[in-house]
């Protein structure tokens, strides 16, 4: 494994169906998960290390996709913001919500971007269902709502044909925090968490929910 990555996970994590599962206790900062990424990513392509899903938490930051417009910073000193090569557009990350990495070899499964990413709904749809939500898709954007409010969002980078950055599920973060941007471009639309909806529940639950639903779809 990394050195970088090794440093922010959980000994050596753990295998299902071929893939290394990694989790993170403590809070990640953005630049060196970045880097750890870039790390397992060209590992994968190589042939050198198995695909990869890591859990994990960032401080609170913003972070911009390859579609993200200046104006929908609102508040650009509140936090960090980072660049990043991933698709979509500005999103917060902070305690309280899982943010989970996906390193998948796409070459071994199919060559299709957009139904990995289709996958990805999937998954979260799955996941959350088990914990007693239902998450639908809504026509022309990326990412998992309920009853009208965005509790999920994706983007993805893919080099090499391996894919990297992922999803993140709103669990319990500071909601108030999305306020200094326009959280993916949607003017209006309001953002929840599984803490807003009323359910009881916690990471290590979600991430259980995560790992099981995985199977299911990309098994």
């Amino acid at each position: 494994m990394a050195e970088t990555l090794a440093k922010w996970t959980l000994g050596g994590g753990s295998a299902q169906v071929g893939i290394e599962w990694l989790k993170s206790r403590s809070p990640v900062p953005y630049p060196e998960a970045l880097a750890a990424m870039d790390e397992r990513v060209d590992a994968i392509a190589k042939g050198s290390a198995s695909e990869c899903v890591w859990l994990l938490e960032h401080p609170a930051i913003y972070t911009a996709g390859t579609s993200a417009k200046e104006t929908e910073l609102l508040e650009p000193t509140r936090f960090p913001v980072y660049r990043s090569g991933r698709g979509g557009r500005f999103t917060y990350h902070g305690p309280g919500q899982r943010v989970v990495y996906v390193m998948l070899d796409l070459a071994t499964r199919g060559r299709d971007v957009r139904a990995f990413v289709t996958g990805l709904e999937d998954w979260l749809i799955a996941a959350l269902a088990t914990l007693g939500v239902e998450g639908e898709r809504r026509e022309g954007t990326v990412g998992i709502f309920v009853r009208g409010a965005k509790i999920a969002s994706i983007g993805v980078r893919v080099r090499r044909w391996v894919s990297f950055h992922g999803v993140s599920l709103n669990v319990d973060p500071e909601l108030e925090h999305f306020s200094s941007i326009v959280p993916c471009g949607l003017q209006g639309v309001p953002v929840t968490s599984l803490a807003a909806l009323g359910v009881k529940t916690d990471m290590d639950a979600v991430d259980a929910a995560l790992r099981a639903a995985f199977d299911e779809v990309f098994g």
